[in-house]
This record gives C-alpha cells, sequence and structure tokens, in this order.
C-alpha cells in the first residue's frame, strides 16, 4: 500500500512539472519572436504619389519630372507626353504628362484613388548589427527593444518629411506568454 501511494504521488508530480509551461524567455527566442512579427506587420512610411494627367513647367517643376522619368525607367510608372507647350526663346515650356503606375508598382501600394496613391517610401527591417534587448516584467510578460533599419524603396524621393537625421529606429514591443502558442507580440 504504501508503495502504491509513493507510485501515485510520483505521477502526479511528474505530471505537474510536465505540464508547466516555458515562462523564460532569451535573447534569440526574443529576436524570433520579433522577426515573425515583422514578417506579418511589416514596419514602414508612407507618402502620397501623384499620379494622372499632370503638367510640368521646364523651369519650376524639373526635379520632379526627373523623379517620375527614374520611375519609369524602373517600370513602376509609364508617361505618355500628352501635350508640349514650348514658348519661342524661352527657357519656360510646359509638358503635359500622363502617369500611369505599372503592375510592378503594385507591392509599394497600399492605398489607390484617382489621382494619388498611397505608397512606401521607407521600410523598416531587422537589423543585424545590434542585438535584442529585452528585460522580462514578470513570468507572462516581457519588453524587447530592437533596432530597425531604414531601408529606401524607388518612391523615396516623394517623401516630403525626408529628414535623414539616423537610418535607423529603435522600437519597443511587448510579449505576452500565450498558454496555448507560446510568446507572441501583444498588440
Amino acid at each position: 500500500m504504501k508503495k502504491f501511494t509513493i507510485y501515485i504521488l510520483s505521477v502526479i508530480v511528474i505530471g505537474f512539472a510536465g505540464c508547466k509551461t516555458k515562462t523564460t524567455i532569451n535573447q534569440e527566442e526574443a529576436g524570433s519572436v520579433i522577426i515573425d512579427y515583422l514578417k506579418a506587420n511589416p514596419e514602414y512610411k508612407t507618402t502620397h504619389f501623384k499620379f494622372g494627367e499632370i503638367k510640368f513647367s521646364s523651369k519650376s517643376d524639373k526635379a520632379d519630372l526627373v523623379k517620375y522619368k527614374a520611375l519609369a525607367g524602373k517600370g513602376l510608372v509609364s508617361l505618355t507626353l500628352k501635350e508640349a507647350n514650348k514658348k519661342f526663346l524661352s527657357s519656360d515650356s510646359s509638358f503635359v504628362y500622363q502617369i500611369t503606375l505599372t503592375e510592378q508598382a503594385s507591392p509599394l501600394v497600399l492605398k489607390q484613388d484617382n489621382d494619388k496613391a498611397t505608397v512606401k517610401v521607407v521600410q523598416y527591417v531587422l537589423s543585424d548589427e545590434k542585438p535584442v534587448d529585452f528585460s522580462q516584467v514578470n513570468s507572462s510578460t516581457a519588453k524587447v527593444t530592437v533596432s530597425l533599419k531604414k531601408v529606401n524603396t524607388d518612391f523615396a524621393p516623394f517623401d516630403k518629411d525626408a529628414g535623414e537625421n539616423s537610418n535607423f529606429i529603435t522600437k519597443t514591443y511587448k510579449l505576452k506568454l500565450s498558454k496555448d502558442e507560446g510568446w507572441k507580440v501583444q498588440n
């Protein structure tokens, strides 16, 4: 009877020990949780991009026309000259172009209206150089701070707020331990 009781107690203790979920997280695990989260929910910066029928002045809009021609060279837009008003002996002529987004631009276009679109100008990816900093708040939550490096897209020249003060951002995510799914980023 004594052996049977010891056997039952040891099965119960082993059963409870086996059911205990892992409540600690290390730097490598925190990094992989953030990588998985960023694959599903990428970080990016956007701007409004005008297209359709646009008039360019050869003097004042020359820089903008160069930006559009660069996109056309990469196959993201198509430019069709509709009208050219060249003024005799004047340096200020005007050109009207029909600008159309191509299929190649679709991964960078988030929202599209008749004459403007919301496009990604910067994408942020996890930096390889700076390690993941984390602190475990308690047994089921942790705070993770990562460095995300800035990767400009082809639409970056159209960003009006292109302050190049740094080429990375730091972001803090809160991780929560779920019994079913393990460590996940809490929104």
